[in-house]
């Protein structure tokens, strides 16, 4: 089975790789990209996820550029994790082919409209773009075949410690995004922090060729946490939410109700997981089969010649 899907992202180290895997695997089929301000600054992003579409050969997918900063409050990144450039080390060529002349927001609500129930929405960045699509065309919870991000987690944070980075940057979009009437799959920190590269898996990476120790292996290993006595490696955190669409049998998951915090003075962005609620909104991914999860990214990294 072939699943569709417009992925919502701020590239990003992972949000690369998973646009690496959403083309790789040829179960996918990407249909849209859009960015947000998030990770690095909007241009930041766009510029990174135009690059990539030349450098890994999808060029007729259309991308939009989207919201530069959150709906209210300071404008946040996480250059100090990703790096100036958002990429880490990796310098890819320059992009000849432009966005879209639409934006980011008129790019989800037609590419959904077009084709109802049959386009799965992946968002791996602040969620902005999602909540303001939401507010112009309210139908696209109907429209979307699935809804799945990678934010937010149930026991911890990782920008403060109540909240991870794509949920404190834009809380009150986070808040209209869960309130919405869709279910959300949410793929949170306590997920994604269970597969992590460790030595074994940057070996493997090199067994891609240019691919792999060019692209994937600079990006899988550019951040480190000198504060973590416990260190193994970096979480792909994005990666975990395209696979999960293609392979959802790696997963484990829990109905929930989520809420997000929005006036705590120390838990603001954070989100609220209620395992027990009689009014379920989400998904809420919990376990991964750790080696068949890097089986399969692997499969279909390799797929891509660069």
């Amino acid at each position: 089975m072939t699943f569709s899907l417009l992925l919502d992202c701020d590239p990003g180290l992972d949000d690369a790789l998973a646009l690496l895997l959403a083309h790789g695997d040829p179960n996918l089929d990407l249909v849209a990209v859009t960015t947000v301000g998030g990770n690095v600054s909007l241009e930041g992003t766009t510029r990174n996820a135009l690059q990539l579409r030349e450098y890994l050969g999808f060029h007729d997918v259309p991308i939009a550029a989207g919201a530069a900063g959150p709906l209210t409050g300071p404008t946040r990144d996480a250059a100090e994790v990703h790096g100036a450039s958002g990429l880490g080390n990796v310098t890819l060529p320059a992009a000849v082919l432009a966005t879209s002349d639409i934006s980011a927001v008129d790019l989800i609500i037609q590419t959904l409209q077009a084709a109802p129930g049959t386009i799965h929405l992946v968002a791996t960045g602040p969620l902005t773009n999602i909540a303001l699509a939401l507010a112009k065309e309210p139908r696209i919870v109907e429209w979307a075949a699935s809804f799945i991000i990678m934010g937010g987690s149930y026991t911890r944070g990782n920008t403060t410690p109540a909240a991870e980075f794509n949920i404190y940057a834009d809380p009150d979009a986070a808040a209209a995004v869960f309130a919405a009437g869709w279910t959300v799959v949410m793929v949170g920190l306590d997920l994604t922090l269970q597969a992590v590269v460790h030595a074994g898996i940057v070996e493997r990476m090199h067994t891609l060729g240019t691919l792999g120790v060019d692209l994937v292996a600079p990006l899988a290993t550019f951040w480190t946490n000198p504060l973590d006595d416990e260190w193994d490696g970096q979480a792909l955190h994005d990666v975990c939410a395209v696979a999960y669409l293609a392979r959802p049998d790696l997963f484990t998951t829990k109905p929930a109700r989520v809420e997000v915090e929005l006036t705590g003075t120390f838990t603001r962005g954070a989100t609220v997981v209620d395992f027990h609620s009689a009014a379920p909104n989400a998904i809420v991914l919990t376990k991964v089969d750790v080696e068949g999860f890097w089986d399969y990214v692997h499969e279909a990294w390799a797929n891509v010649n660069v």
